[in-house]
């Protein structure tokens, strides 16, 4: 499968309404992100802010996840140097200008969004998720950490004690969970509910004045310190561990990692 087709864009109208929905299109990879994909919502992204009539932006996926997180095959090969350069830098970059974006921004969680999944989901302004999904940091299992401003991001959702929580411990919580710790806005009985909620609060913003949105949300995005090369560095730190080696080999070879804080 095409890079385009891992990736699509989606330019919808109705009653008037204007919206793009970005999807996630890897199911049979639990939509694990890898450069190609980021690449690809890079350039989405780059439509998306060049087409003034779009009144919010949708972000979902195909099949059983949201996305399992960065692709461990795409960066269990890199140097720590190249951890930072090619791969947590370009990340963060986009998922900041998502967040960025003028538009109220929505996650759509039908499955599970874990790691570098949720990092692209908390880049969202809104998040509603079905409740079977599970949503988690599991970075930590394997040595390494979040790169995606992830840990960040998530403090600021969530709150610090919270974020250690999810963190340190490395253990998915249920939708339910999310919901009462404020990760997420809804919960969703199923997919119809899960449908039919995210067409409410479509309706909603796009009846809302846009600029005054995109004001709003200017304003929140002052509470935002810029921690993009902390970030990288402190990823590519971790990359660069034995523990962090021991950890994606035992992943692949499906035992419990033995690691000895080096």
């Amino acid at each position: 499968m095409g890079t385009e087709h891992e990736v699509l864009l989606t330019r919808i109208e109705r009653n008037g309404a204007v919206w793009a929905e970005i999807e996630l299109n890897r199911p049979d990879k639990g939509n694990a992100l890898n450069m190609p994909m980021i690449g690809r919502l890079a350039g989405i992204v780059g439509e998306i802010e060049r087409d003034c009539t779009l009144r919010a932006v949708v972000i979902r996926a195909r099949g059983r996840f949201f996305s399992t997180g960065g692709d461990i095959e795409a960066w269990r090969v890199l140097s720590p140097r190249e951890i930072a350069r090619n791969w947590i830098l370009p990340g963060i970059q986009v998922f900041d200008r998502i967040s960025s974006l003028p538009q109220p921004v929505i996650a759509v969680l039908s499955g599970h969004a874990l790691g570098g999944g949720l990092e692209l989901a908390l880049a969202a302004d809104l998040r509603i998720a079905v409740q079977s999904a599970k949503l988690g940091t599991p970075e930590v299992t394997l040595g390494m950490i979040s790169g995606w401003m992830g840990v960040r991001r998530l403090a600021e959702t969530i709150g610090v004690a919270r974020a250690r929580h999810m963190t340190l411990l490395g253990s998915p919580i249920s939708a339910a969970q999310a919901f009462e710790w404020g990760l997420i806005t809804a919960v969703a009985e199923d997919n119809a509910d899960l449908e039919g909620q995210l067409d409410e609060w479509l309706a909603r913003l796009c009846a809302n004045g846009p600029a005054a949105m995109a004001l709003a949300k200017n304003i929140l995005a002052t509470m935002h310190r810029d921690l993009r090369h902390q970030h990288a560095d402190a990823a590519a730190e971790a990359s660069g561990t034995q523990d962090c080696k021991e950890g994606v080999r035992a992943f692949f070879e499906k035992r419990k990692p033995a690691y000895r804080n080096r």
